[in-house]
């Protein structure tokens, strides 16, 4: 049988849970997950994971925040004064906003915290910072 290498388009079925257990996302009930081996399509760590696997296997693996989403950048934490927020807009802790970047292009932003003078954004990947848990099945290799 051959073996999951860079290049080839594989089928995955997979759940991911952070350390306390809580799952973040899963294929089950879907299709699985298809990518190309080395495409840069998923995490570092998740195709790290795949390599080398044959149809069938099932395994489960520790992907550490630098090979997953990359450690917690504060510099992506903002604070926005009340006044530049639209008035019909009432943020609320745990929202997504887009809003527009310094080259034109959209970033979505967490709100983590609202008081009556500032809102405090954050555009950090919400699994930023954070070590992941995956448990994998290769389903097939093309």
């Amino acid at each position: 049988m051959s073996q999951a290498k860079n290049g080839d388009s594989v089928k995955i079925h997979y759940t991911g849970t952070l350390e306390d257990g809580t799952v973040f996302d899963s294929s089950a009930g879907r299709d699985p997950l298809v990518f190309t081996v080395g495409g840069g399509q998923v995490i570092v760590g998740f195709e790290e994971a795949v390599l080398g696997m044959i149809v069938g296997d099932r395994k489960k693996v520790s992907i550490s925040a630098d090979k997953a989403y990359g450690e917690k950048n504060e510099d992506l934490v903002m604070e926005v004064s009340r006044d530049q927020v639209p008035p019909d807009l009432e943020p609320e802790v745990g929202q997504k906003l887009q809003m527009g970047g310094s080259n034109g292009e959209l970033i979505v932003v967490t709100v983590v915290e609202v008081n009556e003078a500032v809102i405090i954004l954050d555009a950090n990947p919400p699994l930023a910072g954070k070590d992941l848990i995956f448990d994998l099945e290769l389903v097939a290799i093309s």
